[in-house]
């Protein structure tokens, strides 16, 4: 299957290996992956806050970049349900009905990493092999907007040498939000405190999730409590080989 990947610029710019790795496990399970370089952001920030306005462009960039496959992978839940469910919104909040359905039409083609292994690839072990303790937390957008359910635990639970420990109250956010942690950061603290004591309470070294921007928060609450608990972004993961 050609697939045509969509890095998020959280990753492109922060976190690239995310990117990579999803790009060696869907070559590693024999499709071929294409990267569109005239692709940007999402524009989910913008809508968040309110700019619907200043989103449309980006809406448009990715309808054009993107339209001519069948099938799109973005290591980021947050990203394809802005994708999924706001892109048409915006459209046509802006009166752009052609760019609208075009929009809708493209977002059903999109797919988080899982989606796209269990339900477009229809694989749930991956070859991976991965010997450490794991803890996983499902980001607010991948749980709430596009509902991966227990896909990503599926994945997981099929890694060779990983110990995979649940996660108390894991359905808690861990107080990203996006600008959420910047307009309110004092609750947004107390929030990544109650996810970093449920954390070190499974006694994972690593605690893993879809989403980097979630990771970026929790990983930095981890390093600056000396845990030893590493972040590692699912992709890794299930690209990761004996």
């Amino acid at each position: 299957m050609r697939i045509a990947l969509f890095a998020t610029c959280l990753a492109d710019t922060l976190f690239p290996e995310a990117a990579k790795a999803t790009v060696r496990l869907l070559e590693r399970l024999g499709h071929e992956v294409v990267f569109p370089l005239e692709q940007t952001c999402c524009g989910q920030m913008h809508v968040n806050t309110g700019y619907q306005r200043d989103a449309l462009p980006l809406v448009k960039r990715y309808v054009s970049a993107f339209s001519r496959y069948d099938v799109i992978v973005a290591p980021s839940g947050s990203c394809v349900g802005s994708i999924r469910h706001q892109h048409a919104m915006v459209a046509a909040g802006q009166g752009e009905r052609g760019l609208a359905a075009r929009a809708h039409d493209l977002g059903s083609r999109t797919y988080e990493l899982s989606e796209l292994l269990i339900d477009v690839l229809r694989v749930e072990d991956v070859g991976a092999y991965y010997p450490h303790r794991v803890t996983y937390h499902p980001t607010c957008h991948s749980l709430r907007m596009i509902r991966v359910g227990d896909k990503p635990l599926r994945l997981l639970r099929r890694v060779r040498g990983l110990e995979l420990v649940e996660l108390p109250a894991a359905e808690q956010c861990c107080g990203f939000g996006g600008t959420f942690a910047i307009k309110n950061a004092a609750t947004s603290a107390a929030m990544l405190a109650d996810k970093m004591t449920a954390i070190a309470s499974t006694g994972a070294e690593v605690c893993t999730a879809g989403d980097a921007s979630c990771l970026m928060h929790i990983g930095g609450g981890l390093r600056r409590a000396s845990s030893g608990v590493r972040t590692v972004h699912l992709a890794e993961i299930l690209a990761s080989e004996a």
